[in-house]
Parts: C-alpha cells; structure tokens; sequence
C-alpha cells in the first residue's frame, strides 16, 4: 500500500444556478489534479449550484438538474484523480446538502450533512433535512472523513468519523466572510485536529453572492494543530497537498504554500471590491454610475467601482443645485481626475422649481421642510435613473451604514439603485478605509495607486447639502458617538441602560434607538450589499418594519 497521497484544493468561484458552468470548471480543476497526479480532487460545499441558493434548492426541477449535473460529471471523469463535489441529494421527499465522490466514473461515497445551520445568515433548517452521521471513504491508500461545514464546528461528527475508521479529515465548506473570520474558524478546527489527532483540510468556496462574500482562505492542520497550508483570501486557488504516512501510521500534510492574511482594513476593502465586482458579473453588468456629491461616501464608492471594473466603467455624475457648494464642485472633479473617471454635470434646479410649481396649490400655506430637501434627492435619483436604464449601467448607492441604520437617507432617492458596496461600513470606517486605499495599492485592484481620493474630502465636515449651510451634524450625533451607539444597539444588542452606562447621554441614546426602529422600513426597500460584519442589516438583523416596543430607562 503507498505511503504517499496527494490531494488536490480547488479554491474556485461557483455562480448560483450556472451548472453547466461550475461543472466545467470543476472538470478544469480535475484536468489540474490530473496532470499533477493527484489521487483525489476537492472542491467545496454545494459548488455544483453555486451557494448560497436560499429557496432555489425547493424547486424540485432545479435539485433534478444539480443531481443530474453531478451524477454526469462523475460518470464522466475516469482514468484520473477521485473527486469530492457538493450539491444536494433528493431522496423520496427528504432533501440533503450532500458531498459526491466518484472514483473512476461510479460514486464511492455520498456524504449527508448532519448540523443545519441556522443563525445570522442561515436558514438550512427550514430548507434541507438533517441526515445521518456518515462514515469515512476509501480513496487509494487513505480512509477520508468528510464533515460538511457546520458539522466541523461540533465535536460529535468528527469524533465518529475518527472512531470509524477516518485517517484525514477533508471539510468541504461554504463558509461566508466576515471581518476576523478566519480566526474564529481556526479555533474551532484547531479543535476538531486535537479531539481527533488527525490532520484536518479546510477547503472553503470564494466569490460573491448577493450581499454575501465566501473568502475562501483554505488550509491544512497537522495532528497537533500546526498550520502546514494557508492559502490567499478571496483568489481562487488550485493547490495540491501531499500527505505521508509516518512510522507510527499516521498521516501528515507535507508543508506547503503558505500565504499571508492580510489585516482587517485590506479584507474589509477586497470584501467590498470582489462582492461588487462579482455582483455586476454575474448579474452581467459591465458598467456602473453614480452621483458624485464631492463627500466622502461617493468618493469612496467611485474608487471601490474603479477598483473592480476599472476607471474607463465608472460614470460619476455630479447633480448639483444652489446649494452645492463650489468646494463640493471641485472636490468632485478632483476625485474623478485622480481616478480617471468620467465625470457628467446635470443641474437639478430646473426640474426642482418644476416639481415645486406642480405642487404648489396643494402645498400653498405650508412651510419648506424636509418634504422640499427630499425633492431634491429624489429627483437626482430619477436622473441616475434614467441614465442607468439609456446605458446599462447599474447604478451604486452610496449610503454607509451609520446613515443606512438612522434613515439618514432618501427613500427613492440617494438610496436608489442596484447595489451598495458600503452598505455594512460604519461612517467613522468609511473616513479610515480611505485612508488605508490612499496609502495602498493591490493587484487585484483595477484602480489606479496613489492619493485617488483628495485629502480634503476626508477632512471636510459631511454635508447632504440640501439646505442653506446644511451639516450632518445638525440633524445626528457626531459620528463617534453615533456609530459608538450604533455598535451597542445593533451589534452587540446592548440594552439603553448598558449604553447610558459607558457614559453615553441618556436621551442621546433614546432618540438614536427611535432611529433605528423607525427605519426598518427603508431598510426592507435598500440595495443589496456585502456582509462584512456579523450584524448586517437583513442578513444577519431582522426586525419587523412595525414595532412599537421600545427600551425603557
């Protein structure tokens, strides 16, 4: 029997719903084994339907053809490498999330996953049945363990398997990123390697999906809990893994490329960059606008849309009245020059005083308030609109979560549009990304290095700009303590008392809950956009949009 076994990691992107697609490139990735003579090809959880696929999977049609896409892959790859693929299973009226393997065109092994996970974003219960604890493989010389994703985070699956027989534990997995994400996870498989004593392959799916990122950032853990493998997040990867048995019988990865992790600011951006970036291919979106104010959140948006599709797909359209500032003006035109972007100028004032004048004999006798401001906003987001649906350009939102928690936003206005990438960015992490792009530049980035977002746009006071003088500060707290609340309320679920408690202001703190609640509405009608946090709004927080309960100090 050898004492040698390579395993081949496929790190790839899979798209929801293209089975023919992810089939092909699960072929392409079993040619790589192939030629590396590889003994077994993995690839991750669900890859042949792409994941997530919420309620897709329901549709008996749709779990037909990924079963049939499955079974005509397998049958298909023979005189080569074994290979691990996940997709559902239907068996009578129960329905799995199921892991393949086939070795020489017949199926070897058919792995139920056992744990559903249903919190933050998840909802598996209510989509596929648990099945059995199964029981380890045989492929060449090794007996492989394949929990499935969540059934890695718990002991019971893992213990089994080594108690059954399980020489290598390979967990196939769709595991979504957020931020310090793979420090969380390490800990729990550095768990399942020491309960078991057994070297452990974390192979995770990368790409975007919707509002959520998979960052893949796979590795390998020798008995012990040596870290052995770590591959890049969010790059696709096709890595081979070479494993020896020892004198003692036990097997061990040889080590391997090890690539680095970078901090929490770099993949808080690649997140943002990749999910919209992945948004408008699989949607199939080339180009996108949006309107340039000349403030931090455009400017931040612009250049995360360069960054992804490249300066030459970005239309920045600047949609100022006479309470724009010249200052907002040329800050607009700055940023749009330092990125390369083109930059369009529609003036607004007309269609506002005719908006205005339509309405006047039912409005004759009221004050201006916000109803007037909101025009504004609204209109501007006609406009983006209509040159969204004259171009084929998907129009970005750009409102950052601080305002999107408040409400601090015009609902069919600015938060009109297709797709958000600093949905989930509180503002007061808005002012340091931008700094951390301005200082850094990366070749997955399509934008150009340097100082792309000016210096004084970070350093202005924020500004809606849609009265005389107007400040954010005049309607919301500094944005220290407003995301410092925020924090509290929406991430760690603290009660008012506990915040009044870390010296908040104890009306402060009311009036930003009132906020919160009364906004969920807009937040129900909001663009989609990447999850990087573990309380993103509708993933991983859902409120009802009528809630009359409020805390009491």
């Amino acid at each position: 029997m050898s004492d040698k076994f390579r395993l081949t990691l496929g790190q790839l992107n899979a798209t929801v719903g293209d089975l023919s697609g992810n089939a092909a490139k699960a072929r392409e990735a079993w040619q790589q084994a192939k030629d590396a003579g590889a003994d077994m090809l993995a690839l991750p959880e669900m890859f042949i339907t792409g994941y997530q696929t919420q309620d897709l999977v329901l549709k008996p049609a749709f779990a037909e053809d990924a079963m049939a896409a499955i079974r005509e892959l397998g049958e298909s790859l023979t005189d080569g490498p074994a290979i691990g693929i996940g997709g559902p299973w239907r068996d009578g009226d129960q329905l799995y999330n199921a892991y393949f393997v086939y070795q020489d065109g017949k199926l070897v092994a058919r792995v139920l996953k056992h744990h559903l996970p249903h919190k933050q974003l998840f909802d598996e219960l209510r989509l596929f049945d648990s099945g059995p604890v199964s029981g380890p493989y045989r492929i060449g010389p090794i007996r492989v363990g394949s929990p499935i994703c969540e059934d890695s985070w718990y002991p019971d699956v893992a213990e089994t398997l080594a108690e059954t027989g399980a020489e290598i534990l390979l967990v196939p997995n769709g595991s979504p990123y957020h931020r310090n994400k793979l420090d969380l996870r390490m800990g729990h498989m550095v768990g399942r390697c020491i309960e078991t004593g057994l070297p452990l392959v974390y192979l995770n799916l990368v790409g975007g999906q919707d509002d959520q990122l998979y960052d893949g950032a796979s590795f390998v853990l020798n008995p012990g809990a040596k870290k052995v493998v770590q591959l890049a997040p969010f790059e696709e990867r096709v890595v081979h893994v070479d494993f020896a048995r020892g004198e003692d019988g036990g097997w061990q990865a040889e080590p391997g490329k090890m690539e680095p992790q970078p901090d929490e600011w770099e993949q808080d951006y690649h997140a943002m960059m990749l999910g919209l970036r992945e948004y408008l291919r699989k949607s199939g979106f080339e180009k996108v606008l949006l309107g340039m104010s000349g403030g931090i959140d455009s400017a931040l948006v612009a250049t995360i849309a360069a960054d992804a599709v490249g300066p030459e797909n970005v239309r920045c359209v600047m949609l100022p009245s006479e309470y724009t500032s010249q200052g907002s003006l040329d800050d607009a035109a700055d940023a749009a020059t330092r990125l390369g972007t083109r930059l369009d100028t529609v003036k607004i004032d007309g269609a506002r005083d005719a908006v205005e004048d339509a309405l006047a004999h039912l409005m004759e006798g009221t004050k201006p308030d916000t109803t007037e401001e909101n025009i504004q906003s609204r209109l501007r987001g006609l406009m983006l609109m209509a040159l969204s649906n004259k171009f084929g350009e998907m129009l970005l939102t750009t409102g950052n979560k601080s305002e999107v928690a408040v409400g601090y936003a015009t609902i069919y206005g600015d938060m009109a549009g297709g797709y958000n990438p600093i949905k989930d960015l509180y503002k007061t992490r808005v002012f340091e990304t931008c700094r951390w792009r301005n200082a850094n530049h990366r070749d997955w980035m399509m934008g150009k290095p340097g100082e792309v977002i000016p210096p004084q746009i970070i350093s202005k006071p924020p500004s809606a700009e849609l009265r005389p003088d107007q400040k954010d500060s005049d309607s919301l707290p500094p944005y220290e303590v407003l995301d410092a609340i925020l924090e509290g309320l929406v991430e760690k679920d603290l009660a008012l008392k506990d915040l009044v408690a870390q010296g908040f202001d104890a009306d402060t703190v009311r009036r930003v809950e009132k906020l919160l609640y009364i906004s969920e509405w807009k937040r129900y009608q909001a663009a989609p956009g990447p999850r990087i946090s573990t309380k993103a709004f509708w993933l991983d927080r859902r409120y009802p949009l009528v809630n009359r309960w409020r805390d009491e100090l």
